[in-house]
């Protein structure tokens, strides 16, 4: 087991200080389980607007200019809330201090100069791998999260002073940073890396690339997903440079929180519940029935699903099927945000089935938690989901999913239909169709009504699965020893 390795982890969002996604879940609770196998894990990420709130921070070295766009920054530093863990703020107002989310304005377009505000993050990142990152502090590995991040790389690469390895982790290969060729030059890459054999995507600067093809490890977010995306129905046309790099692509399954996903402890439901006791389960269920003004002494089956609303997730699949669930008494308890026409399709179905569709708009990590304390499902319809961490929060908490049979969602669900490693714990399908949504809802409804055993024992597996981050932060722990080595091995002077 590697031990002493100092590791900065840059994200654009950690919670609680930023959260759009899963990314920030993961970037919050990845370093501290990194801590406790004695690697030095530190967390960078900018200074949002609000997001240094009831933070203690103190500034650390002088202010200094990154790149051309950025003239002011400074770094502060506090500990992220209720963790041992160190976290280096990007304070600089011009780039960061602005309404609406790290990446869109408060009118949900991205934010013009998105290019720079990332490079700053990037470059920022990449300094501490040299020992100018304006702290008493120098990283050994740099690992940089998702397309914001991927720039790191190249800058780690082409800077004589640095001393670092980099690992890039792809959280969503769908998104990835490309940009104008023209901002090349204000993010100070030289013309030698923007070719094929670079970060150059079809004319276009790629952040993502970047990170892919400049990395020393190259990490995903699950096994399976690892290997879709070196195939062109997933690999978004990167596949290529991904099988190029295939030797040092590596899935490791997200984990979760799970002192905060504890339905015996949460003090957000009802009531507490366990594998070994489930009955008080059932007072969740009325509560939030009661809540969204449904029946709550009806027994028919409730399908959750919760999530940002697009295509990926598979609200489309779901919204299709819903007259027909409806239709056979089957009730739906939604949350969600970011696509307007989902929004009108569920409330036009709250109009013509009453009582049968409760809904909650946006977001809202409470809400979230009563509804996996009190739904039988939660429908995970994704066309892909490279790991996906709602369907660990449902089997915590004795939801059972039911899910397409992709990235992070096959390898995280064991269908009760087919050989397994261990007991059953949700309902996987083949392929991302209505069809195929509505007849696996179905057969877990069947299940539920005529083999209610069957489907406590399903519920007390899935609750008893481990989705501790431990594994996966001792992988990366290896993973990080490996690129330290490698670094090494060209001939590092440290």
């Amino acid at each position: 087991m590697p031990v002493d390795l100092k590791v900065l982890l840059a994200t654009a969002e950690v919670m609680p200080l930023a959260k759009t996604g899963g990314l920030a879940d993961v970037c919050a609770s990845l370093p501290s389980a990194l801590r406790d196998l004695n690697t030095d894990a530190r967390i960078l990420t900018p200074a949002y607007r609000g997001s240094t709130t009831g933070l203690a921070t103190e500034p650390v070295g002088k202010p200094f200019q990154p790149m051309a766009g950025a003239q002011n920054v400074r770094l502060l530093k506090g500990t992220l809330p209720d963790t041992q863990v160190p976290v280096y703020l990007i304070h600089c107002p011009e780039l960061y201090d602005r309404p609406g989310d790290p990446y869109t304005d408060q009118y949900g377009n991205d934010h013009p100069d998105n290019a720079i505000r990332f490079g700053v993050l990037s470059k920022v990142a990449a300094l501490f791998g040299s020992g100018a990152g304006q702290a008493d502090w120098k990283a050994d590995v740099i690992h940089g999260h998702d397309w914001h991040c991927g720039l790191a790389s190249a800058y780690l690469k082409f800077d004589d002073r640095s001393t670092a390895a980099s690992v890039f982790t792809i959280h969503n290969l769908a998104y990835q940073g490309n940009f104008d060729r023209k901002v090349r030059r204000a993010l100070g890459i030289d013309s030698l890396a923007f070719h094929m054999d670079g970060l150059e995507f079809y004319g276009h600067l790629s952040f993502m690339k970047s990170g892919i093809f400049y990395a020393d490890e190259v990490t995903t977010v699950s096994p399976r997903y690892a290997s879709e995306i070196q195939d062109s129905a997933f690999g978004f046309g990167m596949d290529g440079v991904l099988r190029r790099r295939s030797e040092n692509l590596t899935g490791v399954l997200n984990g979760i929180d799970t002192d905060g996903w504890n339905p015996a402890t949460d003090s957000t439901i009802a009531a507490n519940f366990s594998a070994d006791d489930l009955e008080p389960r059932n007072e969740c269920r009325r509560a939030l029935l009661q809540q969204f003004g449904m029946d709550a002494a009806s027994d028919q089956m409730v399908i959750g699903m919760l999530g940002r609303m697009s295509a990926q997730k598979g609200w489309e699949l779901l919204l299709g099927a819903a007259p027909v669930l409806l239709g056979e008494g089957l009730r739906l308890m939604l949350v969600g945000h970011g696509n307007q026409a989902y929004v009108d399709k569920i409330k036009t179905l709250q109009s013509e089935y009453p009582g049968q569709v409760g809904y909650f708009e946006g977001f809202d990590e409470a809400v979230a938690h009563r509804v996996v304390s009190g739904v039988d499902v939660l429908a995970i319809p994704s066309v892909f989901e490279p790991c996906g961490l709602v369907q660990m929060y449902a089997q915590r908490f004795g939801a059972l999913p039911v899910a397409h049979r992709t990235g992070g969602l096959a390898d995280s669900i064991r269908d009760s239909a087919g050989p397994a490693d261990g007991p059953a714990t949700g309902f996987l399908f083949d392929a991302p169709t209505e069809t195929a949504l509505l007849k696996s809802l179905r057969r877990a409804a069947r299940l539920r009504t005529q083999d209610p055993d069957k489907w406590r024992r399903m519920q007390r597996a899935a609750m008893d699965t481990d989705f501790d981050w431990q594994t996966s932060a001792s992988r990366y722990a290896d993973l990080y020893q490996t690129a330290f080595d490698t670094r090494l091995a060209r001939g590092a002077v440290l």
